[in-house]
């Protein structure tokens, strides 16, 4: 027989609820990580081909400065990202966001070809799943709570039961 009482068993189902969520929520937050790395690397990749492409001096450190700034800035967010920063949510919507676009500027010749349709695909990715996790990575609880159905009851305890 158990030993446990009902209000026991209710507690540990939601402190299993707790520990679902936090570990979805690490889960979310290595995914963002990856695409944001994956998107740093494009990056790079782009840099390794305006040097190579042989333009001119001045447009080619441009275009690298910019490249290796956004991978900089890219790779940042990844780690605030990691480590659960609130503004590196907002900075990976920025920069998936703007993937997309950036690629699509430079007009998808080659050599670009294959890097600039990686760099658009990983944007949308990247703007995807921060829009479908918005508000739930922070949160200790991801139910929505509506205050009319509060019952003044604590948590897990059924309306009408006791604890």
């Amino acid at each position: 027989m158990n030993n446990r009482l009902r209000w026991d068993v209710m507690a540990a189902n939601a402190d299993d609820e707790k520990v679902a969520a936090a570990a979805a929520a690490q889960v979310v937050r290595r995914l963002i990580v990856v695409l944001l790395l994956t998107a740093a690397a494009l990056d790079l990749t782009r840099c390794g081909l305006v040097m190579t492409a042989g333009r001119h001096p001045a447009p080619t450190a441009g275009l690298v400065a910019a490249g290796l700034a956004a991978a900089a800035l890219t790779a940042r967010t990844a780690r605030g990202c990691q480590v659960g920063q609130r503004w590196a949510g907002w900075t990976a919507l920025l920069i998936g966001g703007v993937s997309t676009p950036q690629a699509a500027a430079s007009g998808f010749r080659s050599p670009y070809t294959i890097p600039d349709t990686a760099t658009a695909a990983v944007g949308v990715l990247l703007a995807i799943t921060i829009l479908a996790t918005a508000g739930r990575m922070g949160r200790r609880d991801t139910t929505p709570q509506f205050p009319v159905c509060w019952t003044g009851k604590p948590r897990g305890v059924p309306p009408g039961g006791t604890p």
